[in-house]
């Protein structure tokens, strides 16, 4: 393939399509399972349980310090089967290619993603490639879906109960700090990067604990988010401290320069997990043993007293946390 740019004629189910998909998808993905000329594959299913979950990335800028828009396709979906209690086995990758993308990009973004997929020992399986116009897309969107099989007890947002505990594996918001900074739409520069990873290797030691109730990867709309739909789904207040939250100083230096609040910040590698307070020393432990959870805390608690969720502050006062309703950084995963 001797083209720089790509065109509408790659997405014209031709010789140029055919070239595009040989040359880049197929032989970054190839796998025994992968067939680019088939329209369905079958894939073994065992009697275990089965989950499926679908998503869809249109990250601007594409890359990002700590990853590009291929590897956040393949956590992202892998995450939310992981948290959910499945270990990831397949995917599938839709890709939204825009007129005029250089192939050089999209191949080292493709590149990134198969070997992110090898790294958690998923495999793609089905993928389809469109073309749009020139001006009508952002360069590149990616569509997956990915399967997993059961790995534990079914997590449920109905097993928490009041006097839970609440765990989050590591800082919050470097994810969109990163993104934003990368966009310079602020003429802000910085070295933070993104937390995106897997988050499997946590969720994984999380359930060897029975009292673990349930687990959620704060992305868009961040750790608040992830707060204030339990609250909701609950009837339960949540309590957390701020003092204990776990924030990067250049993360909270940037949110208070630009007057982001870092609570509703995406993350791409971070879990909250609830807990029965009699497991949330020891699950603590075992995260903080891990390289990707070394920074884990415990950041609150339920509680039937409230219902909102409420925030203590440093000097003894408390604040509500809304529900988001503005996106404060919009096409960030």
């Amino acid at each position: 393939m001797q083209d720089t740019h790509i065109s509408l004629a790659h997405g014209n189910g031709g010789r140029y399509m055919r070239e595009l998909i040989e040359e880049i998808f197929a032989r970054h993905l190839a796998n025994s399972s992968l067939d680019v000329q088939a329209d369905a594959v079958p894939i073994a299913f065992n009697s275990e349980d089965i989950l499926i979950t679908t998503d869809g990335f249109t990250v601007q800028p594409l890359e990002f310090p700590g990853g590009n828009i291929g590897s956040l396709a393949v956590h992202g979906t892998t995450n939310d089967l992981a948290v959910a209690g499945a270990i990831p086995k397949y995917l599938t990758l839709n890709a939204f290619i825009e007129e005029g993308m250089e192939i050089s990009v999209l191949d080292r973004i493709i590149k990134t993603l198969a070997e992110t997929a090898a790294a958690i020992g998923v495999k793609v399986v089905a993928g389809d490639t469109k073309v749009l116009r020139r001006g009508e897309g952002g360069g590149l969107y990616l569509a997956t879906t990915g399967v997993g099989v059961r790995n534990g007890h079914v997590l449920t947002m109905k097993n928490i109960k009041d006097g839970d505990a609440i765990i989050v594996s590591g800082p919050v918001g470097d994810h969109g700090i990163a993104v934003m900074l990368a966009r310079e739409a602020f003429g802000l520069r910085g070295d933070i990067q993104s937390d995106a990873a897997s988050v499997l290797n946590l969720t994984t030691a999380a359930h060897t604990f029975t009292g673990l109730r349930f687990m959620r990867d704060p992305t868009r709309g961040g750790l608040a988010t992830v707060c204030t739909e339990i609250q909701r789904a609950t009837g339960l207040g949540v309590r957390l401290t701020q003092q204990n939250l776990p924030v990067r100083d250049p993360v909270q230096s940037v949110c208070d320069m630009l007057g982001y609040d870092p609570m509703y910040l995406a993350c791409e590698g971070r879990v909250v997990a609830v807990v029965d307070p009699a497991d949330a020393s020891a699950l603590l432990k075992t995260w903080r043993g891990l390289d990707e959870g070394k920074e884990a805390v415990m950041i609150g608690s339920m509680d039937a007293s409230i219902h909102h969720v409420v925030m203590e502050t440093p000097i003894g006062g408390e604040r509500i946390l809304e529900e988001l309703e503005d996106d404060p950084l919009p096409r960030i995963c």
